[in-house]
C-alpha cells in the first residue's frame, strides 16, 4: 500500500453490519477533507455494503484491496460536504 499515504487506519474485521459503517463514518468524521482512511473488513457483506455506504456519503473510493486471507482493505478519500 505504498502507493497511498494513508492518514488512519480502522479494522472493522471484529464488528458485524450495520456497525461496519457507523465504525468506519466515525473514522471518517476524524479526518480532514483529502485525507486517506484504510479500512481492513471481512468478505461478504462489509465488502458489498460499506464501499456503497461511503460512496454514498459523498466519499472517493480509491482502490479495494483482496489480502488473500478473507479480509479487504479499502482506501477511501474523505470528502468534505459542499452544504
Amino acid at each position: 500500500m505504498a502507493e497511498f499515504d494513508i492518514t488512519d487506519t480502522v479494522d472493522i474485521t471484529d464488528v458485524v453490519c450495520p456497525v461496519t459503517f457507523v465504525k468506519a463514518k466515525v473514522a471518517l468524521e476524524e479526518l480532514d477533507d483529502g485525507e486517506l482512511l484504510s479500512i481492513r473488513m471481512n468478505d461478504g457483506e462489509p465488502v458489498q455494503n460499506v464501499p456503497r455506504s461511503i460512496k454514498e456519503e459523498g466519499h472517493q473510493i480509491l482502490k479495494l484491496i483482496d489480502n488473500e486471507d478473507g479480509t479487504y482493505t479499502l482506501i477511501v478519500r474523505k470528502v468534505e460536504d459542499e452544504e
